[in-house]
């Protein structure tokens, strides 16, 4: 097993059995749905966006496997101070990562850990774990309440 895999192994695990932002935000000005029908997977994306389009409070409520769960904890903190904008390009840069397409580059990562996910690619059935809660949170953003990966 080499680092690569091994790293991501280790995020997953960690952010499954202690999910950061797993909570819901009462006043939440954008929310959205999301549903994987083939796998189950189900979440729902809360976000507080000040008048200055910066996201202030991220957070997610889901039932969902291990890899969709890392994936909606660490955005969901990578999400805050943000502001819309830099959100949409996130989710750009994340979607492509997780397609395989991105150039290597993971300086759009923040923090480094969205990264552990480069390699999710190469299981084609795991890039739509990995990319729900994403697709929620563009939705929220774009004001629709519901995403889907179908």
């Amino acid at each position: 097993m080499n680092i690569s895999t091994e790293l991501y192994q280790q995020t997953i695990l960690e952010y499954n059995r202690n999910p950061r932002n797993f909570r819901l935000i009462p006043d939440a000005t954008h929310q959205a749905h999301g549903l994987n029908p083939l796998c189950g997977d189900d979440y729902t994306i809360y976000m507080k966006i000040g008048a200055d389009d910066v996201i202030t409070d991220a957070s997610f409520q889901e039932n969902g496997c291990a890899i969709s769960k890392a994936s909606a904890s660490i955005m969901t903190m990578e999400l805050v101070g943000k502001t819309k904008d830099q959100a949409h390009a996130m989710f750009t840069e994340f979607q492509n990562m997780t397609k395989g397409e991105a150039s290597g580059n993971c300086d759009h990562c923040g923090s480094g850990k969205l990264c552990v996910f480069s390699g999710v690619w190469k299981y084609p059935e795991r890039v739509k774990c990995a990319i729900l809660a994403w697709h929620a949170m563009q939705s929220a953003l774009n004001g629709n309440e519901t995403a889907c990966t179908e």
